[in-house]
């Protein structure tokens, strides 16, 4: 050690003294920054109670409650804890919850020479349930009249470039709270958002979505923004869904009078939305393994054609509508389960399609992408095979639709209850078979569908020993007409319905054209005069 006084030695430097000067200002600086932190911990009460007023001021219809702020000098950032907006009407639960919420300057903007302000929200929540909808729906105020920009701007001055989500989750509750449409890990980032860089390109902001859809799904959206456009943002995106389970959507689909079990849906596509332009490109959607039923009775009628006309102008007015094109490259429906159920007089009636498999290509809202093709195999009532074909085009002058369809061997004890409720009676057994081609042209149809009854056994003592006896008479002439109509040696009962003449609603859809057709000529081929043979039988008597 060198005392004070003795030389230092030679080859060894002496650290040079700190100028007192110095040492001032690093020590008022070091003293303002610690007051300054501590001066930002005194504020925050009032700067808490100054936001949540100021945002329940600006909302209408909803309530702020904002239980913790803290405001940072240094870094000139805001973070709020536990922040919850509640809709007045029904305030539970609260439509959305903000865990945490920090927004600060962007500090690599003032480089651009832009003040501009970036967000970040950790673990975000939104709920949103039936009766909150409904009350919103009803409002006098629109949405944006409610406040939310203003609301929002009183938490942070400065404008938003840079939004981040991370593990945030969106819930919709229908009608039963057990079984809620819910986003979860749900993680967002938005970059560019005032159009700092890049100001005169189309779509100069980009963007990243990434979800887990209803537990077992996920979706993914990746695309460019122009979030600045009027009248509203523009977006380029790219969709990817997997495996979302479409049973969630079943208590909206049965107000459609749709009853939907299982199934999963997967899509990948792109879509484009802005004010010149409106394109939604699906490269491929498909379900699979879905139980579909849409369920008719006298009480929904109205309601079901009122649907109908509604479905009929929204397609109208999509159709070759230049501004608006949609197209899916490719539809599947795979492995699942199709029919149609007739309740009516407290009978229920159910014919489906088991082992459906519907192949659809081009398909697309635009009369210039040419026709659209589709394929479809099954079993109908599960034992019948069934293979249809069809081409159509999107409606320029009324449906245009070619179509043709092929039933082989259904067994007819399957549509008993058809046959009781139209009929009034039933088989023990038989086969039914069935051909159809339809041509939908120029506001014109032409077509036939012709069925086949083979080995049809109406009457039996052992089924129907429970059955009056004037039932019994009736099953057995019924029986005795289908013998008088066999086509001998093959024991086969054909007829065949022409369908040609001009359609009596030009303006109808290609869709309703085709359900219209088969349902009405379906009935009468199935039971081919069997009520006025046997009246004719008791004529003659």
């Amino acid at each position: 050690m060198v005392e004070p006084n003795e030389p230092v030695p030679q080859g060894t430097r002496r650290m040079p003294a700190l100028p007192k000067a110095l040492l001032w200002i690093v020590g008022i600086v070091v003293s303002l920054v610690l007051i300054v932190f501590i001066a930002s911990f005194f504020i925050d009460e009032p700067l808490r109670r100054t936001t949540e007023r100021r945002m329940n001021q600006s909302l209408k219809g909803y309530k702020v409650r904002l239980p913790k702020l803290h405001f940072s000098l240094i870094g000139l950032s805001i973070t709020l804890k536990g922040l919850t907006i509640s809709q007045e009407a029904h305030p539970q639960p609260p439509v959305a919850e903000f865990p945490y919420l920090r927004a600060s300057v962007q500090w690599r903007e003032i480089l651009s020479g832009k003040l501009v302000g970036d967000m970040t929200l950790h673990g975000p929540k939104v709920h949103v349930n039936l009766l909150q909808l409904k009350t919103e729906a009803a409002s006098k105020v629109p949405m944006k009249q409610k406040g939310w920009q203003q609301a929002f701007e009183a938490i942070y001055p400065l404008k938003i470039n840079l939004l981040q989500i991370t593990d945030g989750s969106l819930s919709y509750i229908d009608q039963d709270p057990k079984r809620p449409l819910k986003l979860s890990n749900l993680n967002l980032s938005a970059d560019n958002i005032r159009n700092i860089h890049l100001p005169d390109k189309v779509y100069p902001s980009n963007f990243h979505l990434e979800t887990d859809i209803f537990g077992s799904g996920h979706g993914t959206v990746d695309g460019r923004a122009n979030f600045l456009a009027e009248p509203t943002p523009a977006v380029k995106a790219a969709i990817e869904l997997a495996k979302v389970p479409i049973a969630y959507f079943a208590p909206m689909a049965a107000r459609s009078n749709v009853r939907i079990e299982g199934g999963t849906l997967t899509a990948s596509g792109n879509v484009e939305y802005g004010r010149k332009v409106q394109t939604v490109r699906l490269k491929k959607l498909a379900i699979h393994g879905v139980k579909l039923d849409y369920i008719h009775t006298p009480e929904t009628a109205r309601a079901e054609s009122r649907r109908a006309q509604k479905v009929k102008k929204a397609a109208k007015e999509v159709s070759n509508k230049p501004d608006l094109i949609l197209t899916i490259d490719h539809f599947s429906l795979t492995e699942s389960n199709v029919g149609f159920v007739n309740e009516y007089g407290g009978k229920k009636l159910r014919l489906f399609l088991s082992e459906a498999n519907l192949y659809l290509d081009n398909f697309s809202n635009q009369f210039s992408k040419g026709p659209a093709t589709a394929r479809l195999s099954g079993k109908f009532m599960g034992s019948g095979i069934t293979e249809a074909k069809a081409t159509f085009r999107p409606e320029n002058k009324g449906p245009d639709l070619d179509l043709y369809l092929k039933i082989t061997n259904t067994q007819l004890a399957s549509l008993n209850d058809l046959l009781r409720t139209y009929g009034n009676f039933d088989v023990t057994a038989g086969t039914f078979s069935l051909v159809t081609e339809l041509h939908v042209k120029n506001n014109r149809v032409n077509g036939y569908i012709k069925p086949f009854f083979k080995d049809m056994k109406v009457y039996d003592r052992r089924q129907d020993k429970n059955k009056g006896f004037f039932h019994k008479v009736y099953e057995m002439l019924v029986g005795g007409i289908a013998k008088l109509l066999e086509n001998r040696p093959h024991d086969q009962v054909a007829t065949k319905a022409d369908i040609s003449g001009p359609l009596q609603n030009p303006k109808t859809s290609t869709w309703q054209v085709v359900i219209e057709l088969i349902r009405n000529a379906f009935i009468k081929a199935i039971l081919p005069t069997f009520e006025r043979n046997v009246d004719a039988l008791g004529r003659h008597k």
